[in-house]
Parts: C-alpha cells; structure tokens; sequence
C-alpha cells in the first residue's frame, strides 16, 4: 500500500505538520516516518524602488544636503528619483554664498535669489524659504508667502512658521490662518512657531481665545528648546503666577537663562535683583550688559552702584563686562 506524507485535505488544526489519516500496515510498521514541516514563507519585505518618484519628491523636499546623500544610496531607484533634489542642493550653497558674501563671492541678492529659485524649481522647500525670505525683505510680500505656502504644504517647519507670522502680520490679520500653521509647526518641535503661538494664546483676538495656561505650556516648550525670548516670559509666568503656578526661584532661574543668552530686559531685572541681594559686583555686570543693548533704564541704576565699589572693583566689573559672551541657544 502506498501511503501519501502530505495529505491534500486535513481536519487537523496543525496545519504546519499535516498528519495522514491513513493507517499505517503491519508490513511498514517497522519504518520510521520522518515528519517535515515547510519552512515559514519570508516576511513581507517592502520594495523601496516602487515608491512613486513624485511621492519621494515629497518626502525629501525638505532633506537637507547629508540626509538626502543617505537617502540617495537607498536604491537605484531613489538616486535617480532624488536627482533634482541634489541639483538643487548645489543651487541652494551658491544662492546662500551670494547672499551672505561667503567663500569670496561678493553679496548679491539678485543672483541669491536667482540661484534659490531655480532650487525651488527642483522641489526643494529649503530653497523656497530662503527665496521667500528675500521677497519679503524687499517687500513683495505676495510672492513670499506663496512660495511660504508652497514649503509649508511639503512639511518644511521653517515654512509652516514663516507663513503663520505672516498671516498675523497681514492686513486685515488672518488669525484662523495663522493659528493653524503655528500650531502644525509648534506640534512638530519649531520653538519659534511654539513662542509665536503662545503669544497667539496670551493675547487672544479674533478667532482665537486667549488662554494663559495653554500660552505658558507653549513658552515653557520654546523655552527648554533654547528659544530665548521664550525663557523671559516663563520667567514673568512664574514670577506673576500666570499660567504656572507662583514660584520665585523658577523665576529666577528662568530670568538668569534669558540674560545668560543675550536678552536685555533679562539682563536689567536679573541685575536688580542681584542689587537687591546685595551682590553688588555680579549686579554692575549684567546691568553694564542690559546698558549696552540699549536698556536706558539699566545705566541709571548701574551708576548708582558704582558709587559703592572700590575704584578696582568698578574696573574689575567692567573688564567681566568686556569679556562676557553670550550662551548659545536655538
């Protein structure tokens, strides 16, 4: 009797080691029967060349030049299809050489912009943004936030937070607009478009209501990105008790961040507050600091501390004030 190992029709559950029904004959009890299970069928592997060009286009519109290298080795496919991509990265270096005078070429906004423009004809966002930028500093501000647009709808963050400034800045303003872009970029992690959608929230207006609570969660995230403007008005938050909860040492903290990075009104409180501790020295520095960056107020009470150093004291202070500069941040 001829016995068959894989059965066509099985009633087991175990469907991987499909046992037979027949009855094995007392000739062939002495065999050993071997029971092989097929090997599982690969995982689904995704095919990266059949990504549509257009799409991929798309998605690496706002790569910048390493990202769209890397992306570029993925596959045959996606070298070619981001071609464009890197033909626009060459003419993005070049428009930013023209504009900003580098690598000894003369600053010439004409050919930056041309050079940007010929980029965002490629696909790339980052081109339209710098294109746009132009375009609003010469005042066609049309063009600017069209191509603003074009960037934002490609995802660049840049974009998105360029065109909701610009929505709030347009006459009549276009807060519903403009809360939209803010909010799709601050959820993204642009700390300027989380400090500008703060202000949207603390100041309320047309089509958006003022809610301080909300407005500080947004300050607080632009501040720990590093966006100074932004660790000032947590600084007032926790000092007024507005939106956080009243908390003079996060105050201060927050205040001495801000004025450790450059910001000037941060710079004159924290120094009266180190006048009225009576750290006199610490206090003549960021008060010469806030002087400097046009603080009026600050040069006032600066000179009336001076009066209370020693003549090597006020030197001392002035030369800390020489040599200070400013922490980096976003």
């Amino acid at each position: 009797m001829k016995h068959r190992t894989w059965p066509r029709a099985s009633s087991s559950p175990f469907s991987s080691i499909p046992f037979s029904n027949s009855t094995i004959s007392p000739a062939n009890s002495g065999r050993t029967t071997r029971l092989c299970a097929r090997p599982p069928p690969p995982p689904p592997c995704g095919d990266f060349s059949a990504l549509p060009y257009d799409v991929l286009a798309k998605i690496a519109a706002s790569f910048d030049d390493p990202n769209l290298r890397a992306a570029s080795l993925v596959c045959r496919a996606w070298c070619e299809a981001l071609r464009p991509l890197r033909e626009a990265m060459v003419l993005l270096r070049w428009g930013k050489r023209f504009k900003h005078g580098r690598r000894g070429v003369r600053p010439n906004s004409d050919k930056a912009l041309d050079s940007f423009m010929k980029a965002a004809a490629r696909g790339s966002a980052l081109a339209m943004v710098d294109a746009g930028l132009i375009y609003w500093e010469r005042g066609e501000k049309p063009k600017a936030v069209e191509l603003y647009l074009k960037a934002a709808e490609l995802g660049n963050l840049s974009a998105q937070c360029n065109l909701g400034i610009s929505y709030l800045q347009a006459d009549p303003p276009n807060t519903k607009q403009a809360f939209k872009w803010l909010s799709k970029a601050s959820v993204c992690g642009n700390v300027r478009a989380q400090y500008q959608l703060a202000l949207c929230l603390h100041r309320g207006g047309e089509n958006i209501h003022g809610n301080m609570k909300e407005a500080a969660k947004w300050y607080m995230k632009a501040a720990e990105g590093g966006y100074v403007r932004a660790m000032y008005n947590v600084s007032l938050c926790f000092s007024f008790g507005e939106g956080l909860p009243r908390n003079h040492q996060l105050a201060r903290k927050w205040m001495k961040r801000a004025a450790d990075r450059g910001h000037s009104k941060a710079q004159f409180e924290h120094g009266l507050a180190l006048f009225s501790e009576g750290d006199m020295m610490k206090a003549v520095v960021y008060l010469e600091l806030a002087t400097r960056a046009g603080e009026k107020g600050a040069a006032h009470v600066k000179n009336a501390v001076l009066h209370r150093l020693s003549s090597a004291s006020r030197d001392h202070a002035m030369h800390l004030a020489d040599s200070w500069r400013a922490l980096p941040s976003s």
